[in-house]
């Protein structure tokens, strides 16, 4: 997209700058300008001076004496007792002054100092409103051959149109199902006579809602690519400003440009900056109800045939006040969700167009092992396989260069400097065969694809990749409590063959307990609480933060279940590895020597 218009500087900057500036003048320049130098002299210079007759002027103070030469330089000297000394200095011809340095005028100085600057900036205020209050109008006078404070109280609003490269369509992948929403907005603005000859009239605004990095902008691009129409795109945040009223007015100015370079699109980033709840607390920022205030205002005040589309994503769409997301303001939700296996190949392949890649590449085996990744983390894996290329020298990504991308992502780099001991890195090898093995030996599991002790930047010593085949929507009990276990074979892995216990295993105790109780107060998988909904989420794309919504009495019971759930499926693995003791002994001899196997390395000991 080609930027056709950059934001202004804010008038008030220049009135801070000019306020400044009368300071500086009034406390630095005007006290240089009204003083002249005083050289300080001893007695004896000053009685030298007289006797060779090089004084001009000498005034006696109570505690000094000024006098000057004849070139007018200012000296000062102290008072001595000195009965000859007028006698002296008459005769040597000096003239004496009551005033040798000239004091300014007090009501000059504040005529100076204050009031000719204010006036100075009083008048350039009044011509800067009289500007704004023609263009405004329609005017386009300008003054002093072009207003440079035009920005005051303007959006910052950045325009593009469609260039030759812009983004299309067929440029974001994965999210089929909000391109089909969006693809009748584009219609619209090619040709709104056909919904106006049916009396249909189209959504004012579309509210995009999905998790960070999944494409949100991309698709407000993506729209007003395909339409070939300006793109106006601003970030919510922009519109708060430190005075009241800056946000309302930069919402007026924007919708003004919008509607005379209507059809077009205004895209809104992060609405939710100015877009949240009213609720009437005293904390409330005055300046965002004012700025949401007038958004409302202006998008009930569009017609039905303006073509001007209203476009705004956020991540946090429960904050949204209501009368923003009622019908007739943004009447269209458009969720962007994570893509799914077939979303992930085609975001891969698309964004593979912009490197050098092998012709064997296995786009459906990288999807698979990327799940839950979305749209930007996707572009990142494939940017960091084309940086590991370089690396090594090569011209092209491999498949190779793919997967390690992936852990890279997920796990970040190889810790090159970290040296693990014999026995810490014999542990570690069995605490992930203890993960590996309970995920073999158990029904409806994901097959186990790669298993490693090399140490990562995130902290991890090592860890064991599990793989889907097929994309996954639906968790049953038994799949849930299997996944438990799997996470505590690590732990039960160093009980078994060690008979003690090490700090490695915290991520996964975090994660056991965090899906057993998951399990009991939102899915209902407790006997004892059936159905009953004990928990609630919060920003369900934000990492979806979870409050109880139950008493005191109960949230003692819920504990209790998810203690009992954990340690039931630790058991499990536990028996599970103390019957399995041999493989558990033969595999993590081998992961200890070769460091990494593949889930093809780990079945075939494992079957043997």
């Amino acid at each position: 997209m080609d930027e056709l218009k950059t934001p202004r500087r804010p008038l008030m900057t220049y009135y801070m700058i000019a306020i400044v500036a009368i300071l500086l003048l009034n406390i630095f320049i005007f006290p240089l300008m009204n003083s002249r130098r005083i050289t300080e002299v001893d007695y004896g210079t000053f009685m030298k001076m007289t006797e060779e007759g090089k004084i001009k002027e000498v005034e006696m103070q109570t505690n000094q004496i000024l006098f000057s030469d004849k070139d007018d330089a200012l000296y000062k000297t102290g008072i001595m007792k000195d009965d000859g000394l007028v006698d002296r200095l008459y005769d040597s011809g000096v003239t004496f002054s009551s005033q040798i340095v000239t004091q300014t005028s007090p009501l000059l100085s504040f005529l100076l100092s204050w009031l000719i600057p204010i006036g100075i900036l009083l008048l350039l205020g009044r011509m800067v409103r009289s500007r704004l209050q023609n263009k405004e109008s329609g005017g386009n006078a300008m003054f002093f051959g072009g207003n440079p404070f035009g920005g005051f109280g303007k959006s910052n609003a950045k325009i593009y149109v469609k260039s030759s490269d812009g983004i299309r369509f067929q440029d974001v992948a994965g999210e089929d199902e909000a391109k089909e929403n969006l693809q009748e907005i584009v219609e619209y603005l090619h040709d709104p006579k056909k919904y106006e000859e049916i009396g249909a009239s189209m959504p004012k605004g579309v509210l995009l809602v999905g998790p960070p990095g999944t494409g949100k902008t991309m698709l407000a691009k993506a729209v007003a690519g395909e339409a070939n129409v300006p793109f106006f795109s601003m970030s919510g945040s922009e519109f708060v400003e430190m005075f009241v009223g800056m946000g309302a007015s930069k919402v007026r100015d924007l919708f003004s440009q919008a509607k005379e370079k209507a059809p077009c699109i205004v895209f809104i980033d992060e609405i939710d900056a100015i877009g949240k709840k009213r609720d009437g607390q005293l904390s409330t920022n005055d300046e965002r109800e004012q700025t949401l205030n007038q958004l409302l205002t202006e998008m009930d005040g569009f017609e039905g045939n303006n073509g001007v589309v209203i476009l705004a994503a956020t991540n946090r769409p429960e904050s949204l006040d209501p009368a923003l997301t009622r019908p007739g303001r943004f009447d269209r939700r458009v969720p962007v969700e994570l893509p799914d296996l077939q979303g992930r190949e085609d975001i891969l392949k698309v964004h593979a167009k912009k490197i050098k890649i092998a012709d064997n590449i296995d786009f459906g085996k990288i999807a698979r092992m990327a799940a839950g990744a979305s749209g930007a983390e996707l572009a990142n894996i494939i940017n960091e396989a084309a940086l590991r290329a370089v690396r090594d020298g090569r011209r092209y990504v491999t498949q190779p260069d793919l997967e390690e991308s992936i852990e890279v992502v997920i796990a970040g780099y190889q810790k090159k400097n970290a040296i693990l001991t014999t026995k810490e890195k014999l542990i570690v090898s069995y605490h992930e065969i203890g993960h590996a093995l309970v995920a073999a030996k158990q029904t409806n599991s994901a097959p186990v694809t790669k298993i490693t002790i090399i140490p990562r930047t995130s902290g991890a010593l090592g860890y064991t990749m599990q793989v889907d085949e097929d994309n996954h929507y639906l968790m049953t009990r038994e799949e849930m409590e299997n996944k438990i276990a799997t996470l505590t074979g690590g732990r039960a892995a160093e009980e078994v063959e060690f008979g003690t216990i090490t700090t490695g295993a915290s991520n996964d105790i975090e994660q056991a307990t965090k899906l057993a109780r998951a399990m009991i107060t939102r899915y209902g998988m407790s006997d004892e609480f059936d159905m009953v909904a004990m928990e609630t989420l919060n920003n369900q794309y934000l990492g979806g933060d979870t409050s109880l919504a139950c008493s005191a009495e109960t949230q003692s019971a819920i504990d209790k279940k998810v203690v009992e759930l954990v340690r039931t499926q630790h058991e499990k693995a536990k028996q599970i590895l103390l019957d399995n003791k041999t493989k558990l002994d033969e595999l993590a001899q081998h992961l200890y020597e070769k460091e990494t196997i593949t889930g093809e390395e780990f079945m075939a000991i494992l079957e043997k």
